[in-house]
């Protein structure tokens, strides 16, 4: 299983944990790392989505460390980055995140593409939409999702017609106009967004150029 051997060569403090598998004739067992904290999704869930930026922005900083950490050493794609592949270690306002679910992963050399249509449709980068062969760019844009999702309790991209959700994704541009948050959140938290969701991979911001980004940098004071 490939999730299982991407989560034993994945040692990294915002990544899931593996401890043990065994197996009997019917099924194997994986024993992972207890996160009390629930999901992300709930914990979004219970602060009616919105989380003051700068605790988006250190929980955005942990992911994009963990990203950069299994792109640039492993060469994976995780190809479902959203809310609810992240788990907390506690629902407390410090609680740590952990990456998890690589079940739609792919490991993947720098000028391989991918052609499977994985991932979450909200969360799914354009090139996924218009059947563009893909590499790790996809992950970059579900982490603007998120990141969009976190500070503005929306979805950039949204609607009951998941034909017009495709559509929404693969040629409008994210929205930060009409919700009045936008006027109370960063200039830096927008561009890092936007510079996230741009339509075309190659032009996409790079996971070394996200974790230093100057939103981390108005945040986050000191690096652990």
């Amino acid at each position: 299983d490939s999730e299982i051997e991407i989560l034993k060569i994945c040692q990294h403090p915002n990544i899931i944990r593996l401890y043990d598998i065994f197996e009997n004739i019917d099924y194997i067992y994986i024993i992972m790392e207890y996160c009390p904290g629930g999901d992300l999704f709930s914990y979004l869930e219970k602060r009616k989505f919105r989380l003051p930026e700068e605790r988006a922005a250190i929980i955005m900083k942990k992911m994009c460390d963990a990203v950069f950490y299994f792109q640039s050493y492993f060469g994976v794609i995780h190809r479902d980055l959203k809310p609810e592949n992240v788990l907390m270690t506690s629902e407390g306002e410090d609680g740590d995140i952990r990456l998890l679910d690589f079940g739609l992963s792919k490991i993947c050399a720098p000028n391989e593409k991918c052609v499977e249509p994985y991932g979450t449709l909200t969360y799914c980068a354009p090139e996924i939409i218009l059947d563009i062969p893909y590499n790790k760019e996809v992950d970059m844009w579900s982490l603007g999702i998120m990141t969009y999702l976190m500070v503005s309790g929306r979805l950039p991209f949204n609607s009951g017609d998941e034909s017009k959700i495709a559509e929404l994704i693969a040629f409008s541009p994210p929205d930060f106009m009409k919700n009045p948050c936008w006027k109370t959140i960063s200039n830096e938290c927008i561009d890092f967004i936007k510079k996230l969701l741009i339509k075309e991979p190659k032009q996409r911001m790079t996971i070394s150029d996200a974790i230093n980004h100057d939103w981390f940098k108005k945040f986050i004071k000191q690096e652990k």
